[in-house]
């Protein structure tokens, strides 16, 4: 088929709404407990509302797409996502914003279903792991982007000098509640996306194997297995160990180092997801030349070093650490997949499916910091953490996938090669 670059770009596109709208939580967090006057523990309701509608939704939206096509559930979602902020900008308060997390998050939920076979009929198959590698740093680059955008919402609205953003906001958002003019823009930015998808034509779309989501009667027969659940729970460990760090990290900032949160906190929260893009270029690369179990171990270790060094450390030490944290989990959550999808002989769509409804790590993970944080404080509560590394580990050191990633002998590298042949002869 031939390629479709008008639909590869929207579909980026997608990704960066979808980022740009999943990430900003943490760099948010500090903002909302203040103006609602929450515990730790309420506090991660709201994430908690917004993953666990991964859980609920992932599994139904790919039985979705396959009998309604991709162009009807994408209009569905961005509708539902549309009408959560909606509902949030115009009566902003806690119990309305868990409801409109819930909303946005099942919106969010059915696109990635969606928009990755997509990807790959539009984009062509020969092409489709490039695509997936750019669609992921531009999803890093939204959230690396997401938390410098509040910054400058809140300190146009919040100076005192009248701009054109204030006049824009002035009857929208409560002089108290200035973070909230966020929710008016993602309004905007959904009902911009329902009018772009609806004029657009999308292309049939014939899904391969592993994009095939199954009956529930499969689902049930994946899930009484011992590997389907142990990947399940890795997936679970990963998501919960990349939201459990990014969500509280300009609150423990402004906890411990008393830094403010919108704007050394924000920054620090989008440095974490920039690092992330970073490290995921690299870990390409170290996939090439090493077994992906031995990179997952390595980055798991780690990750508890630099996590242990952003809580414990002193407040230089914790603003350079925290981002080598999201370095360091940049390539779990593609080397845990792979390796779940490469250890079954078949139904991997069916798999995958199950593997997407483990976001829901994303949502209790959340609730144990938060409790644990309540009741010894935050920084006690993040060593909840500690826990999901630990089961990352677990997989990294036990996996035994049918098929492992496939890797290059730095000696058959061409210019290497001739490098060692050089250094005999000279020998």
């Amino acid at each position: 088929m031939k390629r479709n670059y008008y639909i590869v770009l929207l579909i980026f596109l997608i990704f960066f709404v979808i980022s740009f709208i999943t990430n900003i939580l943490g760099a948010l967090n500090p903002n909302v407990i203040t103006s609602f006057n929450l515990s730790l523990t309420l506090s991660a309701f709201l994430p908690f509302a917004f993953f666990i509608a991964y859980g609920i939704i992932s599994i139904p939206a790919g039985m979705l797409v396959e009998k309604y096509k991709e162009k009807n559930i994408m209009l569905l979602a961005f509708l539902i996502a549309f009408l959560g902020a909606l509902l949030f900008s115009t009566f902003p308060n806690y119990i309305v914003f868990i409801a409109s997390l819930f909303m946005m998050g099942a919106g969010m939920a059915m696109l990635q279903v969606a928009i990755n076979p997509l990807l790959r009929v539009s984009g062509g198959e020969e092409h489709f792991a490039f695509n997936s590698v750019l669609a992921q740093l531009i999803f890093g680059g939204a959230s690396f982007l997401a938390p410098i955008f509040l910054t400058f919402l809140i300190s146009e609205l919040d100076g005192h000098n009248k701009t054109f953003v204030k006049t824009i906001f002035a009857n929208l958002v409560p002089s108290n509640l200035s973070w909230t003019s966020l929710y008016w823009v993602f309004t905007l930015i959904f009902l911009l996306m329902i009018a772009v998808i609806f004029i657009t034509k999308f292309p049939i779309v014939e899904r391969n194997e592993d994009e095939i989501s199954g009956t529930w009667e499969i689902h049930k027969s994946l899930f009484k297995q011992k590997i389907v659940i142990l990947y399940f729970i890795g997936i679970f460990s990963y998501v919960g160990t990349e939201q459990g760090v990014s969500y509280w990290i300009s609150k423990f900032l402004y906890d411990y180092h008393h830094l403010d949160p919108n704007t050394i906190g924000a920054l620090t929260v989008g440095r974490f997801w920039g690092m992330m893009s970073v490290g995921c270029l690299i870990g390409l690369g170290l996939l090439k030349l090493i077994d992906s179990r031995k990179v997952l171990t390595g980055a798991v270790i780690l990750a508890m070093i630099f996590l242990s060094i952003a809580l414990f450390g002193s407040v230089n030490l914790s603003l350079i650490a925290f981002p080598l944290v999201g370095f360091s989990l940049s390539v779990m959550w593609s080397i845990v997949f792979s390796l779940a999808l490469n250890s079954v002989n078949n139904h991997h769509g069916s798999f995958a499916g199950i593997l997407c409804t483990a976001i829901i790590g994303g949502a209790v993970v959340q609730l144990f910091i938060g409790w644990l944080g309540d009741t010894f404080g935050l920084r006690f509560g993040m060593m909840f953490i500690y826990l999901t590394l630990s089961y990352l580990l677990f997989i990294g050191l036990w996996a035994k996938p049918l098929i492992a990633n496939e890797t290059i002998n730095i000696r058959d590298i061409k210019f290497i090669k001739k490098l060692f042949n050089t250094k005999t002869v000279q020998g």
